[in-house]
């Protein structure tokens, strides 16, 4: 399946409705989808969600039950995964590889829309970006999780 072809694949009408406004926005990915509706898609198996933070974020922050993993950045540097369209096509294998639906998850939206756009150059033709991350933007105080991101969602989530 070519990349035109991914493109035509009947999504979920929240990925629709977030492909159609990434493509009036220009984005170099499929668009970028709230927390809520990332796990509703989630749970019901219409796409596969996958943490691109850290292994350290993952332990020592929590992480999404029954989440794939695949670093965009590693170490407590953060230095860029060279792998990462590699692995993210093992980590999706089962689910289709580069044509499955993936759901990009961060701290707060901003690497998963860098693993977003890279996953896209690589020739993923439906990976969104899930919008707020797990712990949101930071505050007035320079707090997360006060205003948005999945764990201010009240979303499931488990910690080492």
């Amino acid at each position: 399946m070519s990349s035109a072809a991914a493109l035509e694949t009947v999504l979920p009408t929240e990925l629709e409705t977030a492909r159609e406004q990434a493509q009036r926005e220009g984005l170099a990915y499929a668009g970028g989808v709230s927390p809520p509706v990332a796990w509703r898609l989630h749970q019901g198996g219409e796409a596969v969600l996958v943490d691109v933070r850290s292994a350290e974020e993952r332990k020592f922050v929590g992480h999404v039950p029954g989440s794939l993993h695949v670093p965009w950045a590693t170490g407590t540097a953060l230095t860029r995964n060279p792998r990462f369209a590699r692995e993210l096509e093992a980590k999706l294998a089962a689910h289709g590889g580069r044509h499955a639906v993936a759901l990009l998850l961060c701290r707060s939206g901003k690497r998963s829309v860098l693993a977003a756009q890279a996953a896209a150059q690589a020739g993923f033709g439906t990976v969104f970006n899930v919008l707020e991350g797990f712990e949101g933007e930071l505050d007035a105080l320079q707090h997360r999780g006060s205003d948005d991101g999945w764990r201010f969602h009240g979303l499931p989530w488990v910690q080492d």
